[in-house]
């Protein structure tokens, strides 16, 4: 076999760099994400950014959420809601695939030009949503003294900024998707994360003791046990054997071949973490917006939310039901047993020893339990690792987000297939 298809690793590595369109695409990303890092450094008037990074520092919520800001919501930026409100827009585009038949036929059954109109539909519900999340913010910034109470025209132009800097954020986020060599949105929430490593290790070696040594040991391990059980469960599927009828169409026969059903232990990825931040987030969106008409009891839902999240016990149980609860909820709204025995059946196709049918679908139906039941109690324990390492090791900049490795880790493998799938198409055009 020539050498060019089967590279080592090194070798596949320095070909990127060797391919001028493959490189020209990597260097467009490169300049689009340091471009949106250059407005998430841009803040709005009016910011007291010691009273924010204190403010930040103290709520695990909104330290959740500047992830989805690619960091931009760490310093109140043009772009601080990020790429926020469309991932809202989607999640809600799909819930009306379960009430509205029609929006399911667009999204399962016409291919790829429904599902670009369901996009479509999901980037104009981002408008209003983003001018109503910039609002959200800022009012409840204002309550916590975090910026200063601005005039209704002052009010209503950062409102306008933010929400015209998801929009920028969106975009750059598809330009990024053009290139066809990772997703632009998950790359932007990427960037976002790994901005924040040099800092956060900087303020660990400040803060070293000879005496740390063996905790700091610990937590490296953990970290790195943490990165291996992420891959294999990003990676982890139940493979369900498929064999195909035959079937004679002239002088021809068609059919007989064996195949297999990848289902993914984790088919809900990270949105389950999102559902359940929103939850736990609401009592203080609804305390900004109760405290227009009655400051006494804005307040007062105010200091019950800031209480409950303070209470690392009551919030880390309630965190991981929430998550464990929507990891079923958003599997069974992504992977319908239904539509894939019917899919199955129209094929050809059975699994041995089912009837096709619905002997099929309840089949599919208690294995996608079974290993969702594992993929759930994983992000689980994926969002509340924070809290736990904090009472293990009693050091607050030890703390190991889950859902930040979740992240980089889907997102780096993912973005790795699709370079490598590019790379090998070149190869077999004879480009070295």
């Amino acid at each position: 076999m020539p050498e060019t298809l089967c590279p080592r690793p090194m070798n596949r590595f320095l070909q990127i760099f060797k391919v001028p369109e493959l490189r020209n695409k990597i260097l467009i990303v490169a300049g689009l994400l340091v471009a949106y890092r250059v407005l998430a450094a841009v803040p709005i008037p009016g910011v007291d950014l010691a009273r924010l990074q204190q403010y930040f520092g103290s709520n695990q919520l909104f330290g959740f959420l500047n992830f989805f800001s690619g960091g931009g919501l760490s310093n109140l930026s043009i772009v601080m809601l990020g790429v926020g409100p469309y991932i809202t827009a989607t999640i809600i585009m799909q819930l009306l695939t379960i009430i509205f038949p029609r929006m399911k036929e667009m999204y399962y059954e016409e291919g790829a030009r429904g599902q670009a109109k369901f996009n479509q539909y999901a980037r104009l519900i981002t408008v209003p949503l983003a001018l109503v999340q910039s609002y959200g913010f800022l009012t409840l910034l204002m309550s916590q003294g975090v910026i200063a109470r601005p005039d209704p025209f002052s009010l209503v132009r950062n409102i306008i900024v933010i929400a015209a800097g998801s929009m920028i954020a969106l975009w750059l986020g598809e330009l990024i998707t053009e290139q066809k060599v990772g997703n632009g949105i998950s790359l932007i929430i990427l960037a976002g994360i790994i901005s924040r490593l040099p800092s956060s290790i900087g303020t660990a070696l400040v803060s070293y003791t000879p005496a740390m040594l063996p905790t700091y040991i610990g937590f490296i391990v953990i970290a790195v046990l943490l990165i291996g059980g992420i891959v294999y469960l990003n990676e982890g599927e139940r493979k369900i054997p498929v064999a195909y009828a035959r079937r004679v169409r002239g002088n021809k026969m068609y059919g007989g071949a064996q195949s297999y059903l990848p289902l993914k232990v984790n088919q809900a990825g990270m949105i389950p973490l999102i559902f359940a931040i929103s939850v736990l987030l609401f009592p203080q969106f609804a305390a900004s917006i109760v405290n227009i008409f009655s400051n006494h009891w804005g307040v007062a839902l105010n200091n019950f939310a800031t209480g409950f999240v303070n209470n690392q016990l009551a919030y880390g149980i309630v965190y991981f039901l929430l998550v464990f609860a929507f990891t079923y909820f958003y599997t069974a709204i992504t992977f319908n047993p239904e539509e894939v025995a019917k899919n199955l059946q129209r094929s050809g196709g059975f699994v041995p020893g089912i009837r096709p049918g619905e002997n099929t679908e309840k089949f599919f139906g208690s294995v996608t339990n079974r290993i969702t039941f594992f993929g759930a109690v994983f992000l689980g324990l994926i969002a509340v690792l924070p809290i736990i390492i904090q009472r293990i090791t009693g050091i607050a900049v030890l703390t190991i987000s889950g859902t930040a490795i979740l992240i980089v880790v889907a997102v780096a493998l993912e973005t790795m297939r699709q370079i490598d799938s590019q790379l090998t198409v070149r190869e077999y055009e004879g480009i070295e």
